[in-house]
C-alpha cells in the first residue's frame, strides 16, 4: 500500500511535468509571443535552402555577417536576450542547441560561441523591426566536418528573463532557437568515431543508475544510434541491469552520459563490469568491456537520495510532502497560465470594442 501511494504521487508529478514544460525551444524561422517574431535571412552560401536554420558553406579564415530580422507587433518596445551555444548531446540521445549544463567534450576544437559573435541584448522598437548581426570568423586552418550550434532568442521583461505574476509566482518566458551549421566541404564521407570515457554510479531523475560516458570525437553528426548495455558483478555472467535504446543522435565532438537504471533496487558497493555495444544504421560499431567500482560511500549517498526506495522505518513522509508540494505547484502554474491567457483574450476584445467606438 505504501509503495502504491508513493508510486501514484510520483507518477502524477512525472506526467504533469511533461504536459506542462516550463520552457519551449523551437527551431523555426518565425515564432511569436507577446508581439515578438523573427525571420532567418539566409545568405547566398546557404547549402540547403529548404531548411529554416543556417547551413553555410564557408572557407578557412572567412569572415561573414549573417542576419536575423526581429519583429515587434506590440505597442511597446521589447528587449530580447541573445545567447550562442555549441551543440551538445543529452542523456536521451537528443541534441541540444540551447544553454545547458552539459560539459564540452575534450575533442571539441572550435567552440561555436567563439566562432560566432553577437550582441547579448537587442531592443526591438514598438510596431517595428531590427536586424541582429551574427559575425562569423572561421578558423584560419581548414577542417573537415561541422562547427555546429544554436542562437537562443528570449524576450525579456524590465526585470529580466523571469517575471512575477500578480500572485507572486515566478513564470519563465519562452525561448526560441535558430540552428547553425558551418562547414568547408562535403561531410557525407566522414564517419563518426566513438570513444569510451568512463563508467560510474549516480542518479538519473533521482533513481539509482549506472552511467556510460562516451564521446563522438568526430566533427559530424551520429544518426540512428543504438546503445545496448549489460551490467554484471565482476567475475559473474549474471546480468543485474540492462538496457537498450535506439534512434539516438549525437552532436559533433560531444559526449553523452547514457543511464542504465537499477529499476528501483538498492545500490550495493562492489566491483562491477559493463558490456557496452554502440551501433549505427550505416554500419558503425563500437564495443567495450569496462570494469568499474561502486564504493560504500557512493552506495549509501545514492540510496538516501533515490526517491523510489522506501525507508524501513515506515512511510517516508518527507518524500510524500515533497511530491504533494510539487503536484500543487504544477497545478498552480497551470491555473496561472490559463488565467493569463484568458485575461489576454479579454483585454484584446476590449481593445477591439474601444477602437470600434472611436471610429
Amino acid at each position: 500500500m505504501k509503495k502504491k501511494i508513493i508510486s501514484l504521487l510520483f507518477g502524477l508529478v512525472y506526467i504533469i511535468s511533461f504536459i506542462c514544460p516550463m520552457h519551449t525551444f523551437a527551431e523555426e524561422d518565425t515564432s511569436a509571443t507577446s508581439g515578438f517574431s523573427f525571420e532567418v535571412i539566409r545568405p547566398e552560401n546557404q547549402k540547403n535552402t529548404e531548411v529554416t536554420y543556417y547551413d553555410l558553406l564557408m572557407k578557412p579564415g572567412q569572415k561573414q555577417t549573417v542576419q536575423i530580422k526581429m519583429n515587434n507587433s506590440s505597442d511597446k518596445e521589447i528587449k530580447v536576450s541573445v545567447k550562442r551555444n555549441s551543440a551538445k548531446t543529452n542523456s536521451l540521445g537528443v541534441i541540444e542547441y540551447g544553454p545547458s549544463e552539459i560539459k564540452k567534450d575534450t575533442s571539441l576544437q572550435y567552440d561555436f560561441a567563439e566562432v560566432v559573435q553577437a550582441t547579448e541584448e537587442v531592443t526591438v522598437p514598438a510596431n517595428g523591426s531590427t536586424l541582429l548581426d551574427l559575425a562569423i570568423s572561421m578558423p584560419e586552418s581548414s577542417f573537415e566536418g561541422y562547427i555546429s550550434g544554436g542562437i537562443q532568442l528570449q524576450q525579456l521583461d524590465d526585470e529580466g528573463v523571469k517575471k512575477e505574476s500578480e500572485s507572486g509566482m515566478v513564470v519563465n518566458k519562452f525561448a526560441y532557437l535558430v540552428g547553425m551549421l558551418l562547414s568547408e566541404s562535403e561531410t557525407k564521407k566522414i564517419q563518426p568515431d566513438m570513444q569510451l570515457n568512463k563508467v560510474y554510479a549516480g542518479l538519473d531523475n533521482f533513481r539509482n543508475a549506472v552511467f556510460i560516458n562516451f564521446s563522438n570525437i568526430k566533427s559530424v553528426y551520429t544518426e540512428k544510434m543504438t546503445v545496448t548495455v549489460q551490467v554484471t558483478r565482476k567475475g559473474s555472467d549474471e546480468v543485474l541491469f540492462d538496457t537498450k535504446k535506439a534512434n539516438m543522435r549525437m552532436a559533433p565532438n560531444s559526449m553523452i552520459d547514457f543511464p542504465v537504471s537499477m529499476n528501483g533496487e538498492r545500490m550495493e558497493a562492489g566491483d562491477y563490469r559493463a558490456k557496452i555495444l554502440v551501433t549505427t544504421e550505416d554500419g558503425g560499431r563500437w564495443s567495450w568491456d569496462q570494469e568499474f567500482k561502486i564504493t560504500n560511500e557512493e552506495a549509501e549517498k545514492y540510496n538516501e537520495q533515490d526517491l523510489t526506495l522506501i525507508q524501513s522505518g515506515g512511510i517516508n513522509w518527507l518524500l510524500i510532502a515533497l511530491m504533494v508540494g510539487s503536484l500543487l505547484l504544477l497545478i498552480i502554474i497551470i491555473f496561472l497560465i490559463i488565467r493569463y491567457v484568458k485575461k489576454k483574450k479579454e483585454k484584446a476584445k476590449k481593445m477591439k470594442k474601444a477602437k470600434k467606438k472611436n471610429k
